[in-house]
């Protein structure tokens, strides 16, 4: 596994990983903290890193090298399901403009797409603490 900056290496302390998990990065850039992640939850759990760059994404998936992780290019505010894929238990973001309270509307329509695509008492974990703010989605 690469290493972590600092911030990131707090980030990960910080979240409330186990065996299992189905995590929702969002803003995943080149896919260093999903890949931590992924360490954590194990093979029965997953990673999906989103990012709205597709130079991002791409550079993810370059260094991608566990079986429970992927990624994709997607807008939070555009964020949905696919297919049968099943709702995600937590969700970070880490320095993305749409939820870091300065465009209310884009942070609504952000918060009601995670809220449909995470199960029930599923949090959304945002740098805005130290490291991080448990926001409840539902």
């Amino acid at each position: 596994m690469a290493e972590l900056s600092p911030r990131l290496a707090a980030v990960l302390e910080a979240l409330p990983l186990r065996e299992g998990l189905r995590v929702l990065e969002v803003g995943c850039g080149p896919g260093a903290l999903a890949r931590a992640m992924a360490e954590r939850v194990g093979a029965t759990g997953s990673v999906l890193g989103i990012d709205r760059s597709p130079t991002a994404i791409q550079a993810a998936e370059r260094v991608s090298d566990h079986g429970s992780l992927d990624f994709r290019v997607a807008a939070i505010e555009r964020f949905r399901l696919m297919g049968r894929e099943r709702p995600f238990d937590l969700v970070v973001a880490i320095r993305v403009g749409a939820l870091d309270g300065r465009q209310p509307e884009l942070e609504a329509e952000a918060l009601a797409r995670l809220a449909s695509a995470t199960v029930p008492g599923a949090s959304v974990y945002i740098d805005r603490g130290d490291p991080l703010t448990a926001i409840p989605l539902h």
